[in-house]
């Protein structure tokens, strides 16, 4: 190879640069894959020595060969193009269009292996500047840079190269491009926690006719796992009533639980246990307590041997499921007790208080607390009872009442009043069907 090199080398510059692409052309031919690696090696090392027009054209057909797999193993193919990228480092400016062409080939073959992460880093070292590309180009390695590190798990890098795309996405009218960065989307808003974003962009996804029906069906999966795992409150209710509305979740092994958070019902740990299987493990991820979970522990109650000495859930899919039963709760009593409503979590009361606050805080749940009785009240917002003002055909009545600043009565007065409104409708629709006759003096 020296020889031949040298040969080259004495030639007229204008014939330098076929000879070059010949040499090469015929090494990489060879079958012996030991001495291919070296001897591209060397060619290279004499090639960047000479012109910058030559030595890009001697890059161009190198790439052009290892896209071509001119050597079928994938192995030798990527240790050249890696030996090729340490060659050039030190010129890279004068080559960067070229570099980026091989750092392309590189991360396919790094992908081909499911080395996720290191196929990653060949791409983010591309020049994305170099070359004139467009807005779209420049799209498209970002959204594939998200997805090789949403395959490896690292939500962190993945959402910081989205960020990037995201500034790009109108830039495209290419429609697969367009569904890949959603896709991104779906899964970034998935790891970072936020479920409901999460639910809402794969239940989309899983009705475009261009995605498989398996991948379909994996995107509603997904949703449902999502609505499941999404703090209680209107905005889940909602999204757990459009995905009960598709036909197709009846197929899913998750349909019974998204079936009774939709309907309010109260999970049971052997539901909650089934349904922990189907999670992925960045969806069992732990979760640190707050401050105010940490002052349960010094509640009076909390040395009661009979009350649970949790104060706060543990992962992702433990504060869903407590704050859905709390939910849930609000529809069966009209106020509970702290003792009541940790039995009912399995929180220590103090705990069960701090949770219940919160969510009427961020307005999830309605209701009101007397920590003086240690009470929580349910507000009663359904059309359900409002009875009173309609019965016995007087259609509505406005009805006064007086303020007397204490809970209790209030509740009470308001139960008389259902309460005798409902027996008057009832005597009424009796005695229209001539079912009761009263007496006449």
């Amino acid at each position: 190879m020296e020889a031949k090199l040298a040969h080259v080398s004495a030639l007229p510059q204008k014939d330098k640069t076929p000879a070059y692409v010949s040499l090469l052309t015929d090494t990489l031919a060879r079958t012996d894959p030991a001495t291919v690696k070296q001897e591209v090696h060397q060619i290279l090392e004499v090639v960047l020595q000479d012109s910058v027009v030559t030595g890009r054209t001697v890059l161009q057909e190198l790439g052009r060969n290892l896209s071509a797999k001119a050597i079928p193993d994938a192995e030798i193919r990527k240790e050249i193009v890696q030996d090729t990228l340490r060659v050039v480092q030190p010129r890279l400016v004068s080559y960067e269009e070229q570099v980026n062409a091989l750092r392309l080939i590189l991360a396919d073959i790094l992908e081909t292996e499911e080395d996720w992460s290191e196929a990653a880093k060949a791409l983010t070292g591309i020049s994305l500047d170099a070359g004139g590309r467009t807005d779209e180009e420049k799209l498209r390695v970002y959204v594939r840079i998200v997805r090789l590190y949403l395959e490896e798990e690292d939500s962190v890098q993945a959402e910081s190269y989205y960020n990037r795309a995201a500034s790009l996405a109108h830039t495209t009218s290419d429609k697969e491009l367009t569904l890949q960065f959603k896709l991104c989307q779906a899964r970034i808003h998935d790891y970072s926690r936020r479920f409901l974003e999460a639910a809402s962009r794969y239940h989309e996804l899983s009705y475009v006719a261009d995605i498989e029906e398996e991948e379909r069906k994996h995107m509603l999966s997904a949703a449902v796992t999502c609505a499941v795992l999404a703090p209680a409150g209107p905005n889940r209710s909602r999204q757990l009533a459009s995905l009960c509305r598709d036909e197709r979740t009846t197929e899913l092994q998750t349909y019974n639980i998204l079936t009774k958070m939709f309907l309010g019902r109260i999970l049971r740990s052997e539901e909650i246990k089934e349904f922990e299987g189907t999670l992925k493990q960045h969806q069992l991820a732990k979760i640190s307590l707050s401050s105010s979970d940490r002052v349960a522990s010094t509640d009076d109650d909390f040395n009661d041997p009979t009350i649970s000495k949790r104060t706060g859930p543990s992962t992702v899919l433990d504060r869903a499921v407590m704050e859905h039963n709390l939910l849930a709760s609000s529809k069966i009593y009209d106020n509970i007790s702290f003792r009541g409503l940790g039995a009912l979590l399995d929180l220590a009361p103090a705990a069960a208080e701090t949770m219940a606050r919160k969510m009427i805080e961020q307005q999830r749940l309605k209701g009101t607390i007397d920590q003086v009785e240690k009470l929580i009240w349910f507000d009663d917002t359904s059309d359900e009872d409002n009875a009173q003002g309609k019965a016995g055909g007087l259609g509505d009545v406005e009805q006064e009442t007086e303020d007397t600043g204490a809970p209790y009565t209030k509740q009470w007065d308001k139960q008389i009043r259902i309460t005798a409104a409902n027996v008057e409708s009832i005597v009424q629709h009796l005695t229209e069907k001539g079912l009761v006759n009263f007496a006449t003096s």
